[in-house]
């Protein structure tokens, strides 16, 4: 007989207001991020920022490419390049937002596979969880308290 495996998942949805200071910074960087993005192709601007353990931040956008696999999202973006610069500082938070155009609103953008299953292996490298913060529709935001929220079934070394 087949055995069922329940998994709960928890997501705060949170008004701006709910946010706290950091994370406030943490969006409006991503925002500034998205705005620095390469995207002529798709117009889709994607930003993210890393709030990191001594309280700095660090920031990437999505690069695109006519040679479309050739480009990278702005989460994978963002930590490879911190991972590049500093490989041993912690990540507190991952925050992410998108627009369509420069002069449109910010909307809910989740992250692609390949950057759930990157994020999925900084939390695994810092052994500790990562929470993101996505925009959520109607001005609000999600939180998730962990990467493993947003890929339950990740590959890991232990898959190897």
């Amino acid at each position: 007989m087949a055995s069922k495996l329940d998994i709960n998942i928890s997501v705060d949805v949170l008004e701006p207001a709910e946010l706290t200071e950091q994370e406030r910074q943490a969006m409006q960087l991503a925002q500034e991020a998205a705005n620095d993005a390469y995207a002529p192709y798709s117009n889709f601007l994607v930003g993210a920022a890393l709030l990191l353990e001594d309280g700095s931040m660090f920031k990437g956008s999505n690069q695109e490419n006519a040679a479309y696999p050739s480009g990278l999202c702005a989460e994978r973006t963002a930590l490879f390049a911190l991972s590049a610069h500093y490989p041993n500082k912690k990540i507190m938070l991952l925050a992410v937002t998108a627009r369509r155009r420069k002069d449109t609103a910010f909307l809910p953008a989740m992250p692609c596979g390949a950057c759930r299953q990157v994020m999925g292996e900084y939390e695994h490298k810092q052994q500790e969880d990562i929470p993101v913060l996505l925009q959520a529709p109607d001005g609000k935001f999600y939180r998730f308290q962990r990467v493993a929220d947003l890929l339950p079934f990740q590959f890991t070394k232990d898959s190897l």
